[in-house]
């Protein structure tokens, strides 16, 4: 085994080991359902810091970001305003989302919807959304951990990464298995501080290897403009409009998936929520320098399929043993996330699918919640291996459309009046059926040109689904003119 593989395996399976030491910090009987999968909502500053570091800096972050950027140029920096854009949204309307959910003990966004609309279609509808939008971006940490295993080789290569990748897996599961949301909380910390290094010494080593910053940005323009990869440097006059809807749709999206929501409702306090939404922004510094190396592969000259530069660029220039930490990086960072949205997917379909469906109270139902978690992730495997997207990002944008199609119930309700549960059941079935055609159009790609006679409006489809979605649910609003009192929430 190579220097670079020995370092890879050994910091997996610290990273795995801290997972299974989590279960037994901080007591809790991890049967009960809000102990498994929430913590027991005892996360304070630091660690829901780490959590939501870990919870939404990912495989994203690290390899379908670079190689966005990689393929179609500045258009994949829309993730950098994206990130900051999300937190004011959290400090304003998500930490009240908190503060209700604690009082009313709910644990997942159809809890909050049943209570608020009292309508089991619309709490349904919203949960099966929110495990629809899960499994791509479960994918996407796939796709990230099979591009690194591609670039070790070997026996990491066998079988295009299947076994390797069933191991990881395999010991994914085990660990959430046992100390559910513990588990990936207590290696986030790991993962973060693995993150900072590898970006303080790639920002250092790989520009001073390819001549400095602007050595990179000449020559990345250069083979951006060539004759096979005619793409400018800077957005394009005609992409502006895409690029500032996928940064508001990825906003408003990024904290309604269910991991996100997971995430939030196990801190101890409104205020840690707060605290987090002012201090995460910090991490966009990282998005914008991570992005930085899609140029850079271009400018190293590097032809290969875009989910594969960033590994590529850590073997080329890193030392085999900093290489082989690099790779466990992105890897831990994939894991990690994996279970917290396997584990909020599967906490969101038990008690908000199944639980309506068959009458059943799943207050203490940890054990179903774990075998849902362990298929969640196997049906994300089977969406990687059956479904070829051009960027491995097409998977996570296909899921923030589907997930922000449940924001008109969720921000709604959070005020004191709302629109009718039916007309959001309306409107959310038209945004829904919007989304999924647009995403089929052209092979689940992002963004959807719109002709009007001469005029051509280029932009992110969850966008237009969201407005389908409004229009149509005030249009139900006036047909329907349900004069129901709403329920008042506290």
């Amino acid at each position: 085994m190579s220097l670079t593989a020995a370092v890879f395996v050994a910091l997996v399976l610290v990273a795995s080991a801290l997972g299974f030491t989590a279960a037994r910090r901080n007591g809790g009987d991890l049967r009960a359902l809000d102990e498994w999968a929430l913590g027991g909502r005892r996360f304070g500053t630091l660690l829901s810091w780490f959590l939501l570091g870990g919870d939404l800096y990912t495989a994203y972050t690290f390899v379908a970001l670079p190689a966005l950027v990689y393929g179609v140029g500045a258009l994949g920096f829309f993730a950098v305003p994206y990130a900051t854009i999300a937190y004011p949204i959290v400090f304003l309307l998500l930490a009240r989302f908190w503060s209700v959910a604690h009082e009313r003990g709910y644990m997942t966004a159809g809890d909050f919807v049943r209570g608020r609309y009292g309508s089991r279609s619309l709490e349904i509808a919203i949960a099966a959304t929110g495990v629809l939008a899960a499994l791509p971006y479960i994918a996407l940490q796939i796709v990230g951990m099979k591009a690194v295993l591609a670039q070790l080789g070997g026996i990491f290569s066998f079988g295009g990464g299947a076994m390797p990748l069933a191991i990881a897996f395999a010991l994914l599961a085990a660990y959430t298995y046992i100390g559910g949301l513990r588990a990936p909380a207590t290696i986030a910390v790991f993962k973060d501080i693995l993150i900072y290094i590898t970006i303080a010494a790639a920002v250092v080593i790989i520009p001073h290897a390819l001549g400095g910053w602007k050595s990179i940005f000449a020559a990345a323009g250069n083979a951006l403009a060539s004759p096979t990869h005619p793409l400018p440097l800077l957005v394009a006059p005609q992409m502006q409009f895409a690029y500032a809807t996928l940064a508001l749709g990825s906003a408003f999206s990024l904290f309604l998936y269910p991991h996100a929501i997971t995430s939030l409702l196990s801190a101890r306090s409104a205020d840690v929520v707060r605290r987090n939404a002012a201090l995460l922004p910090l991490y966009s510094i990282l998005l914008g320098v991570i992005a930085l190396l899609g140029f850079a592969a271009l400018a190293a000259g590097i032809h290969a399929p875009p989910n594969e530069i960033v590994p590529i660029l850590f073997a080329r220039y890193f030392p085999p043993w900093f290489a082989g930490l690099a790779d466990a990086t992105i890897v831990i960072g994939a894991l990690v996330p994996a279970s917290i949205m396997a584990l909020g997917a599967a906490n969101l379909f038990l008690r908000n699918v199944v639980a309506p469906l068959s009458g059943r109270a799943p207050s203490r139902e940890a054990g179903t919640t774990k075998w849902l978690t362990l298929a969640f992730c196997a049906l994300s495997l089977v969406l990687v291996l059956s479904v070829n997207v051009k960027f491995a990002i097409y998977f996570q944008l296909l899921g923030g459309a589907w997930v922000l199609q449940t924001a008109p119930a969720i921000f709604f309700g959070l005020g004191g009046r709302s629109l009718p549960a039916r007309a959001l059941l309306a409107g959310w079935f038209a945004g829904m059926l919007a989304a999924t055609s647009f995403a089929l159009m052209d092979g689940f790609a992002p963004n959807v040109a719109l002709h009007v006679g001469s005029f051509t409006l280029i932009g992110f489809i969850a966008i237009y689904a969201v407005a389908i979605n409004l229009g149509v649910a005030l249009l139900a609003a006036l047909l329907l003119r349900d004069r129901t009192p709403q329920r008042e929430i506290a």
